[in-house]
């Protein structure tokens, strides 16, 4: 299975989710992760050899791509319509992370519409959800089921042991936080959803 994470906007959630995707799937067949970014925050998150499965920048995937069940492709942020129709086109299945967010919600609706004239196999996953009080989540979600974009079930909440998970080297479960069960519970519920 090819999965590609791609988002127009940056700071969405992007290289989280296919790292920890890559994680889940990982668990289930082996799984390479390609850092396509040329920021390569993929690769620094694995510098410290801590995460549970292979990362590879794109210019390494051929040597690897054989030898491994799952592939997850992290993208560079801001693609172009063409890099969009190529990445769809070579994938499986393409997801689309977004914050609840306006700015974040307008620039995931320009992709879609790209995507929705290539007939592409998408799913929208909702990031960086603030916790209760604020609904901002289930409106955002409410707003994408009106509009019939295909969305996960799951979605990843805001916690502050993924901003720091990075920094040891390691998954948000594997990181030090009373919360990091419930930050990998998320992912947990996207892979499953996704394996069915």
């Amino acid at each position: 299975m090819i999965i590609t994470v791609a988002s127009f906007k940056g700071g969405v959630g992007k290289t989280t989710t296919a790292v920890h995707l890559a994680a889940y799937l990982n668990r289930k067949g082996a799984a390479l992760l390609v850092d396509g970014d040329q920021n390569r925050s993929a690769m620094t998150w694995a510098a410290p050899g801590k995460l549970p499965f292979k990362v590879v920048t794109d210019i390494q995937m051929p040597k690897y791509i054989r030898q491994f069940e799952h592939i997850i492709i992290d993208t560079q942020a801001r693609p172009t319509k063409e890099d969009l129709e190529e990445l769809a086109d070579s994938c499986d299945l393409l997801i689309l992370p977004t914050t609840p967010k306006a700015l974040d919600l307008d620039a995931l609706l320009r992709t879609i519409e790209i995507l929705h004239q290539m007939k592409s196999n998408f799913k929208v996953l909702l990031t960086m959800v603030p916790p209760p009080p604020s609904q901002s989540g289930k409106e955002a979600k409410e707003m994408l089921l009106a509009e019939n974009i295909p969305i996960f079930k799951a979605e990843i909440k805001r916690l502050v042991a993924f901003e720091r998970a990075p920094l040891e080297g390691v998954i948000v479960k594997d990181y030090p936080d009373p919360r990091a069960d419930a930050a990998w519970a998320g992912y947990e519920e996207l892979g499953k959803e996704i394996m069915v």
